[in-house]
């Protein structure tokens, strides 16, 4: 038998009002600014710990290299949820062809990628602060 846990906040929000997914939308746009700015300071503190060590200095170039990449994952998710707020914008304005639903859908996959980005980046903050002991 196959079952699937579902998220029951994840649900309430999808069935509320577009003012409350675009709250979400709004927070996910702040989170996303903190993470860059955490990730100025894991650079930073990347550059200050650096070792002659060549298995310590592999694993620094693989951390500043996961850094980077998140960096431009930032950028991309958050235009796309700016693109996801410029939909509810002509959403509400009556525009032709687009439907409450196909904003619900687009919230949806975007709150399931914030979800599972959020928890990698916490495991990446957990190895930059395991690495930054060690040294």
């Amino acid at each position: 038998m196959n079952t699937t846990t579902t998220n029951p906040k994840t649900e309430l929000l999808l069935g509320a009002g577009l003012d409350v997914l675009h709250f979400e939308s709004r927070e996910w746009l702040s989170d996303i600014a903190f993470y860059k700015d955490e990730t100025r300071f894991f650079a930073d503190l990347l550059k200050k710990k650096k070792t002659k060590d060549a298995a310590q200095s592999a694993y620094s170039k693989i951390l500043e290299n996961l850094d980077e990449v998140h960096a431009e994952l930032f950028d991309y998710l958050a235009d796309d949820i700016v693109a996801h707020e410029k939909l509810l914008s002509r959403l509400e304005k009556g525009e032709k062809g687009l439907a409450d639903g196909d904003y619900r859908d687009k919230h949806r996959e975007l709150k399931k990628r914030m979800e599972t980005f959020t928890s990698a980046f916490r495991e990446f903050k957990k190895m930059v602060f395991g690495y930054a002991k060690k040294l």
